[in-house]
């Protein structure tokens, strides 16, 4: 068993467990010698802490033995992204200044998958602080994409979805403010889910600085998998009031719309104007429409919310981002930046740079166009269950780490293309706190995995759940890389 073991999904490993076919320390030792024989060719995993980890295994299996409660995870292995701070494990962000920091407690997801029983033994790598859409740092340095080494994971979470498309882990947290879920998951050609806003706390996320307490506007935390099965039971173990609220709140999601094909509604997106994709990518997003359409769905390329304008859409959310990422600088950093921006320069740097210095009357304002925007859609999905769209323009790119990062460029079908396209089509639904599963439908000439995102109405995540597993079992879902 153990010889197939680092390809199981966490649903059939968590069996494997329950039914006593395997133990939590064969599991943990199964993927650990995975990760120290294969983990150099792509550099995914950052940080373990194995020895405590065996120890856990240990302890799991000798309770489950004696018959007591270990959980619904109840002793699987995993790794989670290292922007999420780990008990007694160095939580780096990326970032040189963190590389010895070892936090005194977790992140409240981790502490969510600990206390279901899981066996965190990893770190998985990304960007510093989160701000791109490639994985690479001073402190780890680059990760490479298992399907071709030559190219990215994606970002943020893209070590997440490297170590999932490698045979590391079953299961994975990351986290998405501009599409860091779901640009990976496309890349690697692995499933992951972002969640409605709010939903999932990010409590022990970094950034901010260790101990913020702020939940990010747009940012999200998230289950990633190698099935959408998966991130089904990430999301249930995950999702829940924060301490702030759950005094009193409780989150009881609705249930799907619809499972399978029959009778889904789906309006499918594939391409636009302001930002061109792949035709390949176009081309494999309708082809879905029209699998899913043989088999009962109600599909239509042209529906879109009434007076919709992505370039507008993207405007605003292009600002909103710049008014989450702002604390990156200083304030001397902002007044020096506003003062360019005054006498007419662009500015360019990091992610969000754009709208760093915007005021906050600017910030109202953009914020009162996402409401006006999340209520065209709450309309529009009264008449449509998801819509289909793309995750990126292209598929896993070149590695880059020229400066500064938003002159960066990339070829889209062989046009270069500013470098933060790769974000628009995510930006586009994560602005407004939809819920999207990114889930892999095709492979690209080049070889590299072609994914769709799938996105729903707020606080309905599992009905963008079902309606990717319908896509997962009409595609095949996630294949593994050649050679691994």
């Amino acid at each position: 068993m153990t010889d197939n073991l680092p390809y199981y999904s966490a649903t059939e490993l968590v069996s494997a467990l329950k039914n006593g076919e395997l133990s939590a320390v064969e599991a943990l030792e199964t993927l650990v010698s995975r990760s120290e024989s294969r983990n150099s060719e792509i550099n995914v995993v950052v940080s373990t802490d194995v020895d405590r980890a065996r120890a856990r295994a240990a302890t799991i299996d000798e309770a489950r033995a004696a018959g007591h409660d270990v959980g619904p995870l109840g002793g699987l292995p995993m790794t989670v992204k290292d922007s999420l701070m780990t008990e007694g494990l160095r939580t780096t962000s990326g970032a040189p200044e963190l590389s010895d920091y070892v936090p005194d407690r977790d992140a409240a997801v981790v502490a969510r998958l600990k206390a279901a029983g899981a066996v965190i033994w990893g770190k998985t790598n990304l960007p510093i602080y989160a701000g791109d859409v490639q994985s690479y740092n001073e402190v780890f340095g680059t990760s490479n994409n298992p399907w071709d080494v030559t190219r990215s994971v994606g970002g943020s979470s893209g070590g997440s979805a490297g170590a999932l498309a490698a045979g590391f882990t079953p299961l994975e947290v990351g986290s998405d403010i501009g599409g860091s879920i779901r640009n990976p998951a496309g890349m690697c050609g692995v499933v992951g889910h972002k969640p409605s806003y709010g939903i999932i706390s990010a409590k022990g996320q970094i950034p901010g600085p260790p101990g913020t307490l702020t939940q990010a506007d747009i940012a999200v935390v998230g289950p990633m998998a190698r099935t959408v099965e998966d991130c089904q039971l990430g999301l249930d173990l995950l999702a829940g009031a924060d301490d702030w609220h759950q005094t009193a709140w409780t989150l009881d999601l609705p249930p799907a719309r619809r499972r399978g094909a029959d009778g889904l509604r789906v309006a499918v997106w594939a391409n636009d104007a302001h930002c061109p994709v792949d035709p390949e990518i176009e081309a494999a997003i309708n082809a879905v429409g029209a699998q899913l359409e043989a088999a009962g769905a109600v599909v239509d390329a042209d529906a879109r919310p009434e007076g919709f304008d992505f370039a507008k859409a993207d405007r605003t959310f292009t600002h909103l981002l710049g008014g989450a990422l702002s604390g990156a600088w200083s304030p001397i950093e902002i007044e020096s930046m506003a003062a360019r921006v005054a006498n007419g320069e662009a500015p360019a740097g990091d992610l969000g740079i754009e709208a760093a210095t915007q005021r906050h009357r600017g910030w109202l304002t953009n914020n009162e166009r996402r409401l006006q925007m999340r209520a065209r859609w709450r309309e529009f999905f009264d008449q449509w269950d998801v819509v289909l769209a793309p995750i990126s323009p292209t598929v896993a790119i070149p590695h880059d780490h020229s400066s500064p990062l938003s002159q960066r460029e990339i070829l889209v079908a062989g046009q270069a293309t500013p470098y933060l396209s790769q974000t628009k089509w995510m930006g586009l639904f994560g602005v407004v706190y939809l819920p999207a599963t990114a889930v892999p439908i095709a492979t690209h000439s080049s070889g590299l995995p072609i994914g769709v995102q799938v996105v729903g109405p707020y606080l309905e995540d599992r009905t963008c759940l079902a309606a990717a597993s319908a896509i997962e079992a009409i595609t095949g879902g996630t294949q593994r890389p050649p050679g691994w």
